[in-house]
């Protein structure tokens, strides 16, 4: 009997050495089941899926039972993926994706993309309401309210817009091409999952062009447009995105929204930028060399964006400053300027989405609006310095020079030196109003994105901040340079 245990024993050791390898692999690897390419499946086969432009697996009638455990597998095959690709799944979108780093792809910024959605949904909708067309989101409450006067019966209840316009006779969906629409332009697309995502959830569109100058990320992003049923919207293109801006400095040619996310300093696409985007258009720009902008490398910042950046507790507002200052300063040498609408620093990156406007008597105002910081390096005041001075004179505006400098040789607090840094855009950084309405729609309809949450919150904190009150001090280091405790953020509200 012992030798029989003995001998069991043995044999489940074997059995178990011989599966130990697979459920190792599994375990390390869950994404193979994606990568292993499959036959292609005609519409007849069992068991097979589709993928609907909503990024939804629909079932064949003989699927049967067995297809929901399969779901993963089964999709993959459903696309006809290649020989080392998975499926991305963001939204509505659907991408295809190389395992090897082909084409970049950042899961993180799915927040980005997110709130950029948004933004240019509530942009369509006031774009497209100025030209007779009613943009409908899924999923969101229609915008009506009751009008009714004392004298009226209940025949005479009108249904208007809350901005009192009449209703547009022209509606626009998502996934629909409108030939009033916005033409949108994502100069650098990699895989194209930004641009699948505004032709599958922002409505009013016309076309988006996705743009990359490397080959296999322009075939990838022609077939994620071709997977996710959108390639009557969506165009790949494989070009410098700078020489396709250029190209399309007409007035008739210009881009409704331009959207710039590279991999490190935009610096090298914004003048091209600011002349390629239509008049009032929508220029949303990321920058993700912080390094830079925070102050860790002044004399790189000011050779890319003509401003030199300091270390301080405000560093990343003072990143976004930048970034609006130069955009402001390039857009004015074609007698443009800019309006920012809303302005965010997140994880590793800011985030601008600024209007561009023509109007050469605005553009004169843009060197008042420019400010030089001192900022002392003991106890951390700061002081700005306007780069020009404007003062209204009736109908007319009268323009000097600056006077300063606003400290002297010495801090007055402390009797440390000052740091000089800038210029920067001292002006507002968001509008409110409009930030608002954003905000409303997200909360308004919260399963429409991932991270709804984190959308609503940033854009939360957007409409308390001081318009009017650039950069800012921390509760922390005013306890640290008067030696005293810190109290609670509560308390000192």
């Amino acid at each position: 009997s012992e030798w029989r245990k003995c001998h069991r024993f043995h044999l489940m050791l074997v059995q178990t050495a011989r599966l130990l390898p697979l459920i190792i692999s599994c375990r390390l690897h869950p994404s193979l089941s994606y990568s292993v390419p499959r036959r292609r499946r005609s519409s007849m086969d069992p068991h097979v899926t589709t993928i609907d432009p909503s990024g939804t697996p629909a079932e064949s009638p003989a699927a049967g039972s067995s297809s929901d455990a399969m779901h993963g597998a089964e999709e993959s095959s459903a696309v006809d993926l290649l020989p080392g690709e998975t499926v991305v799944k963001e939204g509505k979108a659907t991408i295809l994706f190389p395992n090897a780093n082909e084409v970049f792809y950042n899961p993180v910024q799915e927040f980005n993309r997110d709130l950029t959605c948004a933004v240019i949904t509530e942009f369509a909708r006031e774009l497209m309401a100025q030209r007779g067309v009613k943009v409908l989101v899924p999923g969101e409450k229609e915008r009506v309210v009751v009008s009714l006067s004392e004298e009226a019966s209940d025949a005479d209840k009108q249904v208007v817009e809350k901005n009192g316009a009449e209703v547009p006779k022209d509606t626009a969906r998502v996934g629909e091409k409108c030939e009033k629409g916005l033409r949108v332009l994502e100069g650098l697309a990699a895989s194209g999952l930004r641009s699948v995502r505004f032709a599958l959830e922002v409505p009013g569109l016309q076309s988006v062009t996705a743009n990359d100058f490397s080959s296999k990320a322009a075939a990838l992003i022609a077939r994620n447009a071709e997977c996710n049923r959108v390639s009557h919207l969506l165009q790949a293109s494989c070009r410098d995105a700078s020489m396709l801006m250029y190209e399309m400095r007409g007035k008739k040619e210009r881009y409704d929204v331009i959207d710039l996310d590279p991999y490190g300093s935009p610096a090298a696409f914004l003048d091209a930028a600011v002349q390629a985007i239509s008049e009032g258009g929508l220029l949303c720009v990321t920058c993700t060399d912080m390094a830079v902008m925070a102050g860790n490398s002044g004399e790189t910042c000011y050779s890319k964006y003509g401003s030199v950046s300091i270390k301080a507790k405000y560093c990343h507002e003072m990143a976004l400053r930048i970034i609006l200052h130069s955009l402001d300063q390039r857009a004015g040498v074609y007698q443009r300027y800019i309006q920012p609408l809303l302005s965010i620093s997140a994880d590793f990156y800011i985030r601008v989405f600024v209007r561009v406007f023509t109007g050469q008597a605005t553009v004169k105002n843009s060197a008042s609006k420019q400010a030089l910081v001192y900022n002392c390096v003991g106890c951390g005041s700061f002081h700005m310095q306007r780069m020009g001075r404007r003062i209204s004179n009736g109908k007319h505006m009268k323009y000097s020079a600056a006077t300063g400098p606003p400290v002297g040789p010495e801090c007055e607090h402390c009797g440390q030196r000052h740091q000089l840094g800038g210029p920067i855009w001292a002006e507002a950084i968001h509008d409110r109003e409009f930030v608002q309405k954003v905000l409303a729609a997200v909360s308004g309809n919260p399963s429409r994105f991932g991270t709804s949450k984190r959308v609503e919150g940033m854009l939360s904190m957007v409409t308390e901040e001081l318009e009017d009150v650039p950069l800012y001090y921390t509760v922390d280091n005013l306890s640290s340079t008067i030696h005293c405790n810190t109290p609670s953020l509560l308390q000192f509200r």
